[in-house]
């Protein structure tokens, strides 16, 4: 059979809602989630890019082809040349300074998921890397669309964070996940059982990571 990516989400489809509508989530789309836990996770999440620069710089190195490298280049120039400086500026807004984000040490939820990515990556080849890439570019896509078929959802200035749920509705971060998901499916169509079973546990495993990223800014965690 081809194989596609909802096979990888339905390969473990109790932990892939389990981020998707994480609580830290719900709270965030009805405007109650607490200031400080967002800031806490604004400050780890650009740690967090910074590593995933790193992890798109891998798949460069990783790649085989023109097309894959063009790929990768993307995916490394949106967060170095896009994402890096409107996260930035978006930090400032909630009170955050860029010399206060070079300064901070990592959580060890954001080291978790960002080493096992750059693991994964230097261990295997470049579906593997991509996979546990995934359910962050893909993941952030489908909680922006699941935030908006929720009545519980607020828009506009009645939720602090609405800028949040802008960003990764918008017509650019919805085009590269679109666009990440026809690249692992045409690498994933053509891959055997056995390869699968082995992606599926690398999906799984960094889908988990992304909850407890969740849950490290929901409870402060360090």
């Amino acid at each position: 059979m081809a194989y596609t990516f909802e096979h990888l989400k339905q390969q473990c489809q109790q932990e892939w809602d389990a981020y998707i509508q994480h609580d830290f989530v719900r709270q965030l789309g009805e405007g109650r989630l607490a200031p400080e836990s967002f800031r806490h996770y604004l400050k780890q999440d650009y740690l967090f890019l910074i590593q995933f620069a790193r992890a798109f710089a891998l798949a460069a190195y990783k790649s085989t082809t023109l097309d894959d490298l063009r790929h990768a280049k993307a995916g490394l120039s949106a967060i170095v040349d896009l994402e890096l400086g409107l996260h930035i500026q978006y930090c400032k807004e909630w009170g955050i300074s860029e010399q206060e984000l070079q300064a901070l040490p990592e959580a060890r939820a954001t080291l978790a998921y960002t080493r096992y990515v750059l693991d994964t990556g230097n261990r295997g080849d470049l579906l593997d890397l991509h996979v546990a890439l995934a359910p962050c570019l893909v993941g952030y896509g489908e909680i922006a669309n699941w935030l908006n078929t929720r009545a519980q959802t607020l828009r506009g200035e009645q939720n602090p964070y609405d800028a949040w749920i802008g960003m990764y509705e918008s017509a650019e971060f919805q085009e590269a996940m679109h666009a990440e998901i026809d690249w692992l499916n045409c690498e994933l169509a053509d891959v055997t059982p056995r390869r699968f079973e082995r992606l599926g546990r690398i999906f799984s495993d960094a889908t988990r990571l992304e909850i407890d990223f969740w849950a490290m800014g929901l409870e402060l965690r360090q």
